[in-house]
């Protein structure tokens, strides 16, 4: 292009370097890479001797949809981004009609390869259309061995997609038919595509104008410097990638679409365009897969570059390594992977998440911060018991977390838990789930509780899980990513009794809480359970204060047949721990685990007269 210094050659030679830099992608170094008559405009980031990450974008994007995540890879990896032919700073073939087909495409992908890292093979990731042609690249025979792993996220293989359909067609069945009038429905904007002159001239108009703050208000991408100025010509001309493939693959899709490399496929669960079924048969395709989820809609470049930034990372650092002799790339412990009693959606959903847990100590709390740390998250415990927290934080790295801290605070302490917020942020991240667990108990009647009894178990039940929703889930919506905040009730929140007054107005105050501020953060994509276990065997007995008992032997006698009487009953607290991870998964509500919770929860509302009669009785001391 006119203006620019240097010589170009064809693709694996030496390319012109610019000392400028790219739209919102500050301090990239440029090149132009000449390939099949056009040329791609290319730009990196990071030291050019580490492992090559090569981000490809989608439709109607250029390269600056991944600036986010680029900058923070960079910090580690040699990112590398190109604009698509026809797209940003890249020219666009002439004709258009011909020039997007898949084998065009891998032409530029090889190109930009062996420009870049000639000598190593790169680490493909690719988002909407970009992941459907790198699906291309990692399929076919002439890219093998230059492909050391991909990440895909929202963008199908066109092979892959057609097999699907095909199956479903020839064996149909009512669930089958209904996934594809599902993804049918979901591809509305696909068949617009295939019409004449019309997606070009409201890209060019009305459409490219209002794109921005569509994606601003549905999708919730952040507004800034993204889409870039180039968007209406971007649109218009990717419409070809929709023409020159989409029917021809589907129609006749290839036998022999095996990806040669490690992949990883991330699926957003609110994705308006794709449905999450459209891989169930992913596996026959990818000998090494490793699948993820992300609670975010489409265009998670934007919205989640934290959590794509992390998994594509370690999915990078696993396949670096080298390997052990005979042993194939090693990956991280995910779906695929994990060990036995793992749930494979919950290492889908929370591998590498950032999960806080307080009262993790021991109990209800420990096993959470296990359950977590068995599905790949990040985890840190949190308690008043400073080698508890430490201990928690310890085995939860031995079972499978990637990283895991202790923290001591009390949660009661408002200051205290702001420090915690801030050390967490700037050090861990941002928090994806938060479990507010800590809590004491307290019984006897209402005159026996004293003033400073009811302050305690108001400050630690009640005003602890305050503190850390206000100064976590703050952090999360300023993040603006989403997330989940979990609070621990009880199924003393739906059982009044004349010997639990405290205790059960604590846990009452922490089911309504978490209700309305379910209600006020659902708009931000941050989910809020509360959970209510039963009668689970946990030391929160041997810890309980009996309100009007000043001898400290009968205390503890007490403790000692309140002990008993959870170990009879010994419901673990790691079937609580898989409902917490249940309750975040499926964004659930309010959740009743151990039967008697789900029992007293039916009578609350059907027969609220029977539990204020059970309510009279005083149980034995």
């Amino acid at each position: 292009m006119a203006g620019r210094k240097g010589t170009r050659t064809g693709p694996g030679g030496p390319a012109t370097r610019t000392g400028g830099t790219t739209t919102g992608l500050e301090g990239a170094r440029e090149r132009r890479v000449r390939t099949g008559g056009i040329e791609l405009c290319v730009a990196e980031l990071g030291e050019t001797d580490r492992p090559t990450v090569l981000l490809v974008h989608g439709y109607p994007d250029s390269k600056e949809v991944w600036s986010e995540v680029a900058t923070r890879l960079a910090e580690e990896f040699h990112v590398v981004l190109y604009d698509v032919r026809g797209h940003g700073r890249s020219t666009a073939p002439a004709p258009l009609r011909g020039g997007f087909t898949l084998e065009k495409l891998t032409d530029d992908f090889l190109a930009v390869a062996d420009t870049v890292s000639p000598d190593r093979p790169v680490h493909l990731v690719g988002h909407d259309w970009g992941s459907v042609q790198s699906w291309e690249f990692v399929t076919v025979p002439r890219t093998e061995g230059r492909i050391a792993s991909f990440t895909s996220m929202s963008g199908p293989s066109l092979d892959h997609f057609g097999h699907w359909i095909k199956q479903r067609m020839t064996r149909p069945t009512p669930r089958r038919v209904g996934q594809l009038l599902g993804q049918g429905a979901k591809s509305w904007y696909v068949y617009l595509l295939h019409t004449p002159v019309l997606p070009e001239l409201a890209w060019r108009g009305p459409l490219g104008r209002r794109w921005p703050r569509i994606l601003e208000r549905i999708e919730k991408v952040p507004a800034g410097d993204y889409p870039t100025p180039s968007l209406p010509s971007d649109a218009a001309h990717g419409a070809w990638l929709y023409r020159d493939n989409v029917r021809a693959r589907l129609g006749r899709p290839r036998p022999d679409a095996f990806a040669h490399a490690p992949v990883q496929l991330i699926t957003p669960t609110g994705d308006a365009f794709l449905s999450e079924r459209l891989h169930d048969d992913l596996g026959r395709w990818v000998p090494d897969l490793t699948r993820r989820t992300l609670p975010a809609k489409h265009w998670v470049p934007r919205t989640r570059p934290d959590q794509l930034s992390a998994w594509i990372g370690a999915f990078v650092r696993a396949n670096e390594a080298p390997a052990a002799k005979g042993a194939g790339p090693r990956r991280p412990a995910t779906a695929t992977t994990a060990k036995g009693g793992v749930r494979p959606e919950y290492a889908e959903r929370f591998g590498g998440q950032l999960v806080l847990v307080t009262g993790a100590a021991s109990g209800i709390g420990r096993a959470t911060a296990f359950a977590f740390a068995e599905a790949g998250a990040r985890v840190v415990a949190v308690d008043r018991d400073a080698q508890g927290a430490v201990r928690t934080a310890d085995m939860a790295r031995l079972i499978g977390a990637p990283e895991a801290w202790g923290e001591t605070v009390d949660v009661a302490d408002e200051q205290a838990m702001e420090k915690l917020a801030a050390k967490v942020a700037s050090e861990y991240g941002i928090v994806d789930v938060l479990v507010n667990n800590a809590g004491i108990g307290l019984t006897g009647s209402f005159f026996d509780t004293t003033s400073e009894e009811w302050k305690r178990v108001l400050d630690v039940n009640v005003w602890g899980v305050i503190h850390g929703c206000r100064v976590f889930g703050a952090q999360m919506t300023a993040r603006g990513q989403g997330g989940h905040i979990v609070n621990t009730a009880s199924a003393a929140a739906f059982q009044p009794s004349r010997v639990l007054p405290a205790y059960s107005t604590t846990k009452a105050a922490v089911l309504m809480l978490s209700e309305c501020l379910r209600a006020e953060l659902a708009g931000q994509g941050i989910g809020v359970s509360a959970i209510c276990p039963g009668i689970v065997n946990t030391n929160i007995t041997a810890t309980t204060r009996f309100a009007g008992v000043t001898d400290e032997a009968e205390e503890k006698r007490r403790q000692k047949n309140a002990s008993r009487l959870y170990g009879l009953r010994n419901y673990p607290p790691e079937k609580v721990a898989d409902a917490i991870l249940g309750a975040v998964l499926h964004d659930r509500a309010v959740v009743p685990v151990t039967p008697e919770a789900r029992g007293v929860r039916f009578l609350s509302r059907l027969s609220p007269g029977v539990l204020r009669a059970f309510a009279r009785w005083q149980p034995p001391a």
